[in-house]
């Protein structure tokens, strides 16, 4: 869309109008959520729009690599977030979990030549600030257990169009009447990028009700070898023995939680089931 002369932040901000307009078909029955959880349906769609929009200017401007591993220092916001907001701790075994994992995204992502990763800038302070944004919005939709996750998915879909919006006119020197002709030939390309994006919302935000948000923001960091692979793969980028080593170090530390969790689980319900048994007396 960008080669065909739509700037990115006004292909973002069609794309997820594109994804609200199909929620109102297929996932109607959600608005009814709306005017019963708007505080905290406001609340997820403002802080996944920050997250998207503030990820999306920063990594126009900076360095890739360094907006995407401070964007991705998410899990160590988690923590904190998770304990004040839902009062989730985290044990020893969570803290290592989320050292391997950021462990194998600083290996997979950092770059000697550019130097520590800390913001150095506007535009990486903007790309840290995405990743805040980032757990704390699914903080706030793993203690939000009252409203279901395809509402969610629509709250923040209109979250990100609406911080876009305004965002892509300030930064986009393009005229407005540019758009036209370009929306008008590939109108079924944003339609198809809409679709995917609150299909695979929908998927994230029933894994988020299912898992602790700490764990959650470990497995999360899987998206960086789906990235790498398909860097590799569909645009022709060569992949080092770094990013390699990298992407088994995070999903080591991804599995682990994931069995974690499934372990904690299954511990509980025995634990229930354990309780409610008729005891026996003699």
């Amino acid at each position: 869309m960008e080669t065909a002369g739509l700037p990115v932040p006004i292909t973002t901000f069609f794309s997820y109008v594109a994804a609200v307009l199909f929620a109102l078909v297929v996932l109607r029955h959600t608005w009814r959520e709306f005017p019963r959880y708007p505080i905290s349906l406001l609340l997820i769609g403002l802080t996944a729009g920050l997250a998207n929009v503030a990820y999306l200017v920063a990594i126009m401007e900076a360095e890739v690599v360094r907006v995407v591993l401070l964007f991705y220092l998410a899990p160590l916001w988690t923590v904190p977030l998770a304990r004040i907001l839902i009062g989730e701790r985290i044990g020893g075994r969570g803290v290592v979990t989320v050292t391997v994992a950021m462990t194998g995204a600083v290996v997979m992502l950092w770059r000697p030549e550019l130097g520590m990763p800390l913001p150095r800038n506007a535009h990486e302070w903007l790309g840290m600030l995405g990743g805040f944004f980032f757990a704390l919005c699914n903080v706030l939709v793993r203690r939000e257990h009252r409203v279901s996750p395809e509402a969610k998915s629509v709250a923040g879909s209109i979250g990100v169009a609406a911080v876009a919006l305004p965002v892509a006119l300030l930064v986009v020197a393009q005229p407005v009447a540019s758009w036209g002709p370009v929306l008008a030939q590939y109108w079924w390309l944003v339609v198809l990028v809409g679709v995917v994006l609150i299909a695979s919302s929908v998927g994230m935000q029933h894994g988020l009700s299912q898992l602790s948000a700490n764990r959650a923001a470990v497995i999360l960091l899987f998206e960086l070898i789906v990235a790498a692979i398909a860097a590799h793969y569909l645009a022709g980028e060569v992949s080092r023995i770094q990013e390699w080593v990298g992407g088994c170090i995070l999903a080591a530390a991804g599995l682990v939680a994931a069995i974690g969790e499934t372990e904690g689980k299954t511990s509980n319900v025995n634990n229930a089931r354990a309780a409610s048994a008729p005891s026996l007396t003699t």
